[in-house]
């Protein structure tokens, strides 16, 4: 911090540890308040800047998916109506990202649906591969831990109890596919339909896109 950068080490590093831990614990707090005053809960996870009508925005370390009981502070088991996480698992190793899966599912709702996009592995073209894939010369690709195909991102959400909906990916063969989806449930803007380079060149920026639905969850749109 700036603003205590002129004391020494010894006395800088706690003041800027308590200081953040003051800002955590207001985060917490103010999600906590959110969260009362909303019957219907719908999640957006590793927000950022990203906000939606009718969605509540958390970030890291606020709310960890990897850690239960960071999950469970703020979400009770099965409060959640919707999960929502663009390009969240590819900063998570395997085993952190089945974790999370299992903090998700038990959260949600019967009913209940995450729909997430992470980087597609079986996009064709080896520029988009060498931006996205893990140590890749993209943005934020520098901390990725894994490249998904829909296969093993579908594999690890089953295991964790989902059953899946692909809506946008690559297959082994290069071919896209696609199905529709409204964004009215779930906005992804790294996609097919609204990245804004796919309308100079079809295709150049897409995800791998997935509903992942709780037990007697229809279609969610």
């Amino acid at each position: 911090m700036k603003k205590f950068a002129w004391l020494p080490n010894t006395i800088r590093d706690p003041l800027v540890l308590l200081k953040n831990n003051y800002h955590q614990r207001m985060r917490r707090r103010e999600l906590r308040k959110v969260l009362r005053n909303r019957s219907d809960k719908k999640i957006i996870l590793g927000a950022a800047q990203t906000h939606f009508p009718g969605w509540i925005s958390t970030d890291y370390p606020t709310v960890d998916i990897t850690r239960r009981e960071s999950m469970s502070r703020h979400f009770k088991a099965g409060a959640v109506s919707a999960f929502l996480a663009e390009h969240i698992w590819g900063h998570l190793t395997p085993e952190q990202a089945a974790t999370a899966f299992r903090n998700c599912y038990e959260a949600l709702v019967s009913g209940g649906y995450l729909r997430m996009a992470v980087p597609d592995g079986l996009h064709p073209d080896p520029v988009y591969i060498e931006r996205v894939k893990p140590g890749g010369s993209g943005l934020g690709s520098a901390d990725h831990r894994m490249l998904y195909t829909y296969e093993t991102l579908s594999s690890l959400l089953e295991a964790a109890g989902f059953k899946i909906k692909l809506l946008e990916y690559f297959d082994e063969n290069g071919k896209f596919h696609y199905s529709e989806w409204s964004s009215d449930v779930g906005m992804i803007t790294r996609s097919n339909r609204f990245d804004k380079s796919n309308t100079i060149k079809p295709n150049a920026y897409t995800s791998l896109i997935v509903d992942a639905l709780k037990s007697s969850c229809q279609n969610p749109g």
